[in-house]
């Protein structure tokens, strides 16, 4: 297995006469020095195509040879007269580069045409590092060329020390296409063959994909389904994708689908996720304090949150009453750290609040909390976050980010951004900023202000009228006389942030108009709606787009129909803290869930809630438009996101 490599040494090629002190024109050395030199030179030339061919080209051992470049790998290969041995060494090369993180050295390789045509043995080897290199690079397009004509047992083919590495890679493989029933079906029939596999880690894979599978899809291949393992996973599927099928349910569900498939393998031994959502009303926290101040500044803020909090309790049917008690604590008395001290020492399963940011800093001095805490704030950046320690609240900067998310899927990558002076504006403009950034976006001018601002002088200022016009009185200064001049706005900008309070925003909406800005779009946080529609005094915010909670967007929402027959502060921003209540008893119920599951999500009446690994539940909200004055959800700003296959708009498998 050797490949040859042939090069001229430049000393044999050009070899120096030797007679070159002899004079040209002597005639008793001319003749006998240019013989003797001619016959030198012929020995030369003979010994030199001698070496040539013998000891002048150096063979290359194809069984250990390590090349540098895939460019190198390829040519040695393509002088090798045994194709085989010249693919085989290939393949080796390319397992090199992937074991160094060279994936797309490895790509080019696998990719070239000295690969195309390779025989049985050789193919599977060829497959597997190929399926390897699909998955690292997200290559889509390769996966699909490697999928186009494999099926779900393609994996079988392969010996049983790497069957399960096989199987992994096939379903990663079809599920970078969008094929996630032939990923599935892939790994269920790992589960029937491979009895070295973990049987809990490839039932977790199965059901992610599952999950991923589009309603009317799962629908149909539940139907023509063959074999008992086939038809149990799409029958559970199936069964928990029903539309209106909460978490309480779900966990019914799961137990009776156990008690109808009892011989299954995922009945044995439930996906991680389905085994918590199984075990989840069994581990309801059932001694609750709900920690709040409710006396001082805070008072009504407290108070907002404490009804929305009993209101979703009591309209909750899965609670056994009996079992649960809730205790209300109020923090404006008291250290919120000496509370915490003194009802660490009770029996109790969960802390929900503070509210005060301040009292959730006394949090983090502590490494572990012997009872857990959902904190209604958040720590400041850089705080550390102890052990047992949840975070939700109304985050500005949550919207922030909203916002230069929504802008970037609009293709607005160039904004202008108003933000008001201040602590909580810093912190806007640092998440705006950060998303922006990678987002790839740009933000090309922010202006601070107070509420005692000129917002004439201000808006001039962000849109670089200002500017403009500072120009043309240099012009005229220049040249000594007047000049006809119109002033202009940057043409660079695509869209404007705006935040601000109504009163505010209702000032700078003309202004942009005024300023030559009413083609810009505008973006605005939900500090920009009271939360009750006010056409007469709105139709100045007409055209400004802003996210807000269901709560006060969406238009069907029995809670909220409820409350505001029996309660008072359900609308406005008492209503939006009576919202954020409702979902703290939500969560009450799923923080363990929420935190084990990373794509676990509840429809809230603050938003979509999900939570991150260190325990910071994050939310998704709605999104309208000031249209005559009032408020219309737009509905090409609030469609789900979906798979690249689905064509309908089911929730997904775990939406709590």
């Amino acid at each position: 297995m050797t490949s040859m490599s042939c090069e001229l040494s430049p000393e044999l090629v050009n070899l120096p006469p030797k007679e070159r002190h002899h004079k040209p024109n002597d005639p008793e050395t001319t003749e006998p020095a240019m013989t003797k030199y001619r016959s030198h030179r012929i020995t030369f030339t003979l010994i030199a195509l001698f070496l040539l061919l013998t000891a002048g080209c150096a063979t290359v051992n194809l069984d250990s040879h390590v090349a540098d470049t895939p460019e190198k790998a390829l040519e040695l290969a393509g002088s090798e007269r045994d194709p085989v041995t010249a693919q085989r060494y290939l393949l080796r090369i390319a397992s090199d580069f992937q074991d160094r993180d060279n994936h797309t050295a490895a790509r080019q390789i696998l990719r070239s045409d000295l690969l195309s045509e390779t025989g049985e043995g050789i193919a599977d080897q060829k497959r597997l590092l190929a399926m390897a290199g699909a998955v690292e690079l997200q290559d889509s397009e390769w996966a699909r060329e490697l999928t186009a004509d494999m099926s779900p047992d393609q994996f079988l083919s392969y010996p049983s020390d790497v069957i399960g590495r096989a199987a992994d890679l096939q379903a990663r493989t079809f599920a970078l296409i969008g094929d996630h029933l032939s990923a599935a079906l892939s790994l269920m029939l790992l589960s029937q063959t491979d009895s070295q596999s973990d049987p809990q880690e490839v039932h977790s894979q199965i059901w992610q994909y599952l999950k991923s599978i589009p309603g009317e899809k799962l629908t149909e291949a539940s139907a023509n389904a063959i074999g008992f393992e086939e038809q149990g996973w799409l029958e559970l599927a199936s069964t928990l994708r029903a539309r209106g099928v909460g978490l309480d349910e779900q966990g019914r569900l799961i137990r009776s689908w156990q008690n109808n498939w009892p011989g299954h393998p995922a009945a044995q031994i439930l996906p991680t996720e389905l085994s918590l959502l199984a075990d989840l009303a069994t581990s309801r926290p059932e001694r609750i304090v709900l920690a709040l101040p409710l006396q001082g500044s805070l008072a009504s803020a407290g108070r907002a949150i404490r009804d929305g909090f009993l209101a979703a309790y009591y309209s909750d049917d899965s609670v056994d009453r009996e079992q649960t008690d809730i205790r209300i604590l109020d923090t404006s008395t008291k250290a919120f750290a000496e509370l915490y001290g003194e009802l660490a020492q009770q029996e109790i399963d969960l802390i929900v609040g503070p509210l005060e940011k301040d009292a959730l800093a006394d949090l983090s001095n502590m490494n572990t909390l012997a009872v857990p805490v959902l904190g209604l704030n958040y720590l400041p950046s850089g705080n550390r976050i102890p052990d047992g320690l949840y975070q939700y609240g109304l985050s500005a900067e949550d919207e922030a980010r909203q916002i230069a998310d929504q802008l970037t899927a609009r293709g607005l990558r160039q904004i202008l951004v108003l933000i008001p002076q201040g602590e909580w504006g810093d912190r806007v403009e640092q998440a705006l900023l950060q998303r922006m950034a990678d987002n790839s976006g740009k933000v090309l001018e922010i202006e601070r202000f107070f509420p005692e601002d000129n917002f004439r002088s201000v808006s001039a200022d962000l849109l670089g009228v200002t500017t403009s016009r500072q120009r043309a009185i240099q012009v005229e200064r220049t040249i000594g006389m007047n000049v006809e001049f119109e002033p202009r706005r940057r043409q660079d900008a695509e869209a404007i942030v705006l935040v601000a309070e109504p009163t505010v925003a209702r000032q700078f909406n003309p202004l942009f108009a005024f300023y030559f800005a009413g083609d810009l779009p505008v973006y605005s946080p939900s500090i920009v709606y009271e939360g009750t529609p006010d056409p007469s005094r709105d139709r100045d915010l007409n055209r400004v787009t802003f996210t807000d909670i269901p709560w006060v967007l969406a238009e069907d929402n029995p809670l909220r129909a409820q409350a505001e027959q029996n309660l008072s502060g359900t609308r406005g921003q008492l209503g939006r803290l009576f919202a954020m209540g409702a979902d703290a008893w939500q969560l009450s119920k799923r923080l363990p869930l929420l935190r084990q599951i990373e794509d676990a999500a509840i429809e809230g009446q603050t938003g979509v809630l999900s939570m991150t690994p260190d325990g910071v539940i994050h939310r998704k909200q709605l999104w309208a438009q000031f249209r005559s004055g009032r408020p219309a959800l737009a509905p090409e700003l609030n469609q789900r996101e979906s798979t690249d296959e689905s064509t309908d708009n089911e929730e997904p498998a775990l939406n709590l």
